[in-house]
């Protein structure tokens, strides 16, 4: 009798131990924390039970986990929020943005640099909506979450976008109410006018659904005022895109001649109205981007505008944006943030974009290469924009591991232990 309640006892405790083993289904080891929300700068652990954030703590036992991640000289934030993406691709070769050809699907372009949220910006409207949601919501491990275009057509290019008789209001806040997980705005997009007409739709439709609206202006000869777009059209915590761009058909934010700021602009922000990058194909100029970094007025959000020219000319990808920022003066913190925290506020998504205990599990670990990496002779990377102006950095990001829902989903040098390979583990 001895024997089995000692047996029993032996078996109780291995059950105990075992269980303490398997805390934490991950542990991030080691990494420089940076959580803006949270105001976390520094060495911490992180530690996952599924897909939740179960403690942000320094030494953390990494015997209580299944899995490790060694990030020691690593950076560990929130898992990246691209705010302006194009996701609604598709076979229909005259659509462009809209279930075409131009647009991309995000988890081939997001999880490999520490993106895990996307916001497609206007592919879709109120009529596309339910099939970009069944072929491209639905079926991505990336988040995915929309500005409806105030077009119904959505971004199917030519004169589908300046048909105003299509931009409905009332559908389109309808759409939006009735996906209220998905939708996160209202995107005006490529409107070539002199015409406040599509603006104030938009803006008609963001006020009926209660979620902001983003800004993107096709161009206008002569341009429309930005000043009267910040103060009499928009509202507090609408979003101006394509913030630091210089074309003839798009008044700029910052003076060409002064090389300043104009001075409205810093009302605009006062009033609550948000600038993000937008980064595109010909919407990004250092020629704005660098005096406005350098006065301090950085961006509220980073975005990519990525699309199918975009993603192989100067843009590149997320981390090649948010390097280009580091290069002009923005510090680290700030890029992170304007690339996490920010544009999850800006989406009204507030359970996104950072790593508080009991709150989603999505997770990048960066690596700040220094420019000994660099493959030329001058140790420093080089940025160029679509005009040509070169500048160089002596740091660059790069992703060595994504976190999406708790599960590693890309791991670029296995630095996780054990490995869990994804066809294995689905």
């Amino acid at each position: 009798m001895k024997k089995i309640i000692l047996s029993m006892g032996l078996l109780m405790a291995c059950c105990s131990i075992s269980a303490n083993a398997q805390k934490y289904t991950i542990i991030i080891k080691g990494g420089h924390v940076i959580d803006p929300k949270n105001n976390i700068n520094g060495i911490m652990d992180v530690a996952l039970n599924g897909d939740t954030v179960k403690s942000v703590a320094k030494n953390i036992d990494p015997k209580l986990a299944a899995q490790v991640v060694d990030a020691k000289g690593m950076y560990v934030t929130p898992g990246l929020i691209d705010m302006h993406s194009h996701n609604f691709y598709g076979t229909k070769m005259d659509q462009t943005y809209s279930n075409g050809p131009n647009a991309l699907p995000p988890d081939g372009f997001t999880f490999r640099t520490g993106v895990t949220t996307v916001v497609d910006a206007g592919c879709a409207g109120w009529k596309s909506f339910p099939d970009f949601k069944k072929q491209t919501i639905d079926i991505s491990k990336t988040r995915v979450l929309a500005f409806l275009n105030i077009v119904g057509e959505g971004m199917r290019g030519g004169t589908y976008e300046q048909n105003i008789a299509d931009m409905d209001p009332e559908n389109t806040a309808r759409v939006a109410k009735e996906n209220p997980d998905y939708v996160v705005g209202v995107k005006l997009a490529h409107f070539n006018g002199h015409d406040w007409t599509p603006t104030d739709k938009a803006v008609a439709a963001g006020k009926l659904a209660n979620i902001p609206v983003m800004i993107d202006f096709g161009g206008s000869t002569p341009v429309l005022s930005i000043e009267e777009l910040f103060m009499q059209h928009l509202r507090p915590g609408d979003i101006f895109t394509h913030c630091f761009g210089q074309l003839s058909s798009r008044e700029p934010i910052l003076d060409v001649k002064t090389g300043k700021i104009k001075p409205f602009v810093y009302e605009a922000r006062k009033k609550g109205i948000l600038f993000d990058v937008g980064y595109g194909g010909i919407s990004f100029a250092f020629s704005q981007a660098i005096p406005a970094v350098k006065s301090g007025f950085y961006p509220n959000t980073i975005s990519t505008d990525i699309h199918t020219g975009s993603m192989n000319a100067a843009m590149k990808d997320m981390l090649n944006v948010m390097s280009k920022f580091l290069a002009m003066g923005m510090d680290l913190q700030s890029v992170i943030k304007a690339s996490t925290w920010a544009p999850a506020q800006a989406i009204h998504r507030e359970q996104l974009g950072s790593l508080t205990v009991g709150g989603l599990a999505d997770i990048a670990v960066l690596r700040v290469l220094k420019g000994n990496f660099s493959m030329n002779d001058t140790g420093v990377f080089g940025f160029f924009d679509y005009t040509g102006t070169k500048i160089t950095g002596k740091e660059k990001l790069e992703c060595e591991l994504t976190i999406r829902a708790g599960k590693v989903v890309y791991d670029l040098n296995g630095i996780t232990s054990p490995i869990v390979v994804a066809s294995k583990r689905n």
